[in-house]
């Protein structure tokens, strides 16, 4: 039998998507096995056949591409300094919605192709349901932004916003591990096994009960020492709340100032205080002091190499990098343990924030650890405040059943 000239592309499966070669491009229509992707694909045929020389996008739509939309937004965001942590959350967003509708026309998004992205997300396995709710509104702000820059029709905007957030409890998600507070003793036990810089983070975020960014992007002209009234003051540059209270002026008492006095020696306005470079540094003076063997010939030729051409770190931490030094030290201590003495337990840079709204609320009360946390509304200190179980735990350690007395006899 002879071949075919005129074959139109076939369906073809790419993990969990369907798509078509055209003219050595990628097509996408949809997820696999799903109507909607059947649909799609006999609409691009149904194109094709009408017009053999149908543009490079879905069906013969016109217009801005999903992803090209995604490109412009990504761009717009990276040039207004966000926050890295949220210009990271809307780069995973994306990431689930180009995969899947990247070669579809703006306008041809839907309510549907919205649920279908979250369908992805959930089976993912990896996100919980509120970060899977929290990717879904980053989408609807990609397509809000497409909708100011006039190429995405508002019909678009309007209609996806009607998609319900994920209840507690539906099928295939899951809840986050709800965060604890860290007892200041497990933290006082973990910082002989942290750099320096590190340890020095570790103390002026549990002092001030700041979230971890806050710490980690401190610069040095972010504090200001001119008020002459005995404090510091650290103003951030940006944060998270930064919207709704507008400048967050953070006071610096003589315990902070102590620490942070040798780290800003030398340092221009734009230098970050607390550098990866200086930990890295303190840890390499740290092996060499402890180093039992002699240098080697070999060594020193490798040690002049690095010199030459030294290795480039990050000008600041982050999350990440922050937590990974903290469970590093918490793995470290625990090698190291004396016999009958309790292993550390893992506690993460968030922990601190926790652990200073426990400890304030507990003292003086929850309306300063409400300052202290910069919150609009008592509400959400109460979510960070966990002395409340602390009393719990009080009363059942010293309780006694009332009914256990001689005198409670019946007649």
């Amino acid at each position: 039998m002879p071949k075919l000239k005129n074959q139109y592309p076939k369906n073809c499966r790419d993990r969990s998507r369907a798509f078509s070669w055209y003219n050595g491009k990628r097509i996408y229509h949809g997820v696999w096995g799903s109507p909607e992707a059947k649909k799609n694909y006999d609409r691009f045929i149904a194109a094709l056949m009408e017009n053999p020389t149908l543009p490079l996008q879905m069906g013969a739509s016109a217009g801005v591409l999903v992803s090209e939309l995604a490109a412009g937004f990504l761009e717009h965001i990276e040039s207004r300094n966000m926050d890295k942590t949220d210009v990271g959350h809307f780069k995973r967003a994306i990431g689930f919605l180009v995969e899947i509708y990247g070669g579809f026309s703006v306008n041809e998004f839907s309510p549907k192709k919205l649920k279908a992205v979250r369908n992805q997300m959930v089976k993912a396995g990896t996100l919980s349901r509120p970060v899977i709710n929290l990717y879904v509104r980053k989408i609807r702000s990609v397509f809000s932004w497409g909708t100011e820059e006039e190429v995405v029709n508002s019909n678009v905007v309007h209609a996806i916003r009607e998609v319900k957030a994920l209840r507690k409890g539906e099928q295939g998600t899951f809840e986050p591990p709800p965060r604890k507070h860290v007892p200041d003793d497990v933290v006082r036990r973990t910082l002989p096994f942290l750099p320096p810089t590190v340890a020095a983070m570790v103390q002026i975020q549990r002092m001030l009960g700041a979230r971890p960014s806050e710490v980690f992007n401190m610069r040095a002209g972010d504090i200001d020492q001119t008020r002459g009234n005995g404090l510091w003051y650290y103003v951030p540059a940006h944060h998270k709340t930064e919207q709704h209270i507008g400048e967050k002026p953070m006071p610096l008492g003589k315990p902070e100032q102590e620490i942070l006095a040798s780290f800003l020696e030398g340092k221009t306005v734009e230098q970050a205080i607390f550098s990866p470079a200086q930990a890295q540094a303190e840890r390499n003076t740290e092996r060499r002091a402890n180093r039992k063997t002699k240098f080697t010939p070999s060594q020193k030729k490798r040690d002049a190499t690095r010199a030459a051409k030294p290795k480039q770190y990050r000008e600041l931490y982050d999350k990440h990098t922050y937590n990974r030094a903290i469970t590093y030290a918490i793995a470290k201590a625990n090698q190291q343990l004396q016999e009958g003495e309790k292993p550390i337990p893992k506690w993460s840079p968030y922990a601190l924030r926790h652990a200073a709204a426990t400890e304030t609320s507990r003292t003086v009360g929850k309306d300063k650890a409400k300052a202290l946390l910069a919150h609009r509304s008592i509400r959400t200190t109460e979510i960070y405040d966990h002395s409340d179980l602390e009393v719990r735990e009080e009363l059942a350690r010293n309780r006694q059943n009332p009914f256990a007395t001689k005198g409670y006899e019946s007649d």
